[in-house]
């Protein structure tokens, strides 16, 4: 095979946009979240984070990479890792926090979730969530299996999460949901690439009721809130019915027994600002303020 026949010719797409010899900044153009992207990194604005009483703080949104933290957070207090409470700060992304200073401190690559734990004298810093479940798995020695084979099958799936999702976040559900217009091959690569990534999962739980095996571990906190939640419909508009993900069966019934997990259900209000008011807990800092939402008291607070 020579070089020429390896790959097809480079300049086989019909006429229309062409990309510029070098690449420009033209602010505005990226659709729904062109106010919030940039290239460059850094602070944008001065801005400390608070701080509440408990040694783990964590700044947060309620999207799928927010919903895995505080999910491994609640199943920690639910076996019993007192140690574990924690403060969940709302980080309105939408709206820029992610660039104030303080949170910028935390994670200078300016993307929730961030935790700061103030157990280790000097707060330790800990960013990307997949870094975070593992930190929190190793702390509290819960969610991770002490056996060799099974913690290097969990660690696995769970950075095979951390790689896969960019294509259903950023490349099927942008395309799909998100873009400014309608590409047509776009959305149908991605597509194809999160169809087989769904038939990867539900081939793996035809013989395993969780991701990793036998136990639950963060490898299915890390994929239950994308993988699970696009099973629901919940994200990208009709995606399920687009993606027709009734057809994964394994996938469906794992997805059905994670989402009944009561720490689950907790775990997807917290810093949850968007969607079904009765399912939102903006900010978390008592397992008491799920019974008292935490924005009815902030409104209370305001109107006192």
């Amino acid at each position: 095979m020579t070089d020429e026949t390896k790959f097809p010719p480079e300049n086989n797409f019909p006429a229309g946009y062409q990309p510029a010899k070098v690449w420009e900044w033209k602010q505005g153009n990226g659709g729904r979240f062109a106010n919030i992207n940039r290239p460059i990194s850094g602070p944008t604005h001065d801005k400390d984070l608070p701080v509440g009483e408990h040694p783990l703080q964590l700044y947060s949104l309620a999207t799928p990479n927010g919903v895995k933290v505080t999910v491994m957070l609640e199943e920690l207090l639910a076996a019993g890792h007192s140690g574990a409470e924690y403060d969940a700060w709302l980080i309105n992304i939408g709206e820029g926090d992610q660039f104030g200073s303080g949170f910028v401190d935390v994670n200078p690559n300016s993307k929730i979730p961030a935790l700061a734990d103030h157990s280790t004298g000097e707060p330790t810093r800990v960013f990307e969530s997949g870094s975070i479940l593992l930190y929190l798995a190793e702390k509290f020695g819960a969610f991770l299996p002490k056996d060799a084979r099974a913690r290097t099958e969990a660690l696995n799936w769970l950075f095979w999460q951390m790689g896969s999702g960019p294509f259903l976040g950023g490349g099927f559900g942008h395309f799909y949901a998100y873009a400014p217009m309608k590409i047509e091959y776009a959305i149908d690569r991605f597509a194809m690439e999160v169809k087989r990534q769904l038939d990867v999962l539900d081939k793996r739980l035809a013989d395993n009721e969780f991701i990793a095996g036998s136990e639950y571990t963060i490898a299915d906190m890390a994929i239950w809130p994308w993988y699970g939640t696009l099973m629901q419909g919940n994200v990208y508009n009709d995606a399920a019915t687009y993606l027709d993900t009734a057809t994964y069966t394994n996938l469906k019934r794992w997805t059905d027994q994670i989402a009944e997990r009561p720490a689950v259900k907790r775990g997807r209000m917290v810093n949850r600002a968007f969607g079904d008011p009765s399912e939102q807990l903006h900010e978390r800092h008592a397992a008491s303020d799920f019974d008292l939402r935490t924005q009815d008291k902030l409104e209370a607070e305001k109107e006192s």
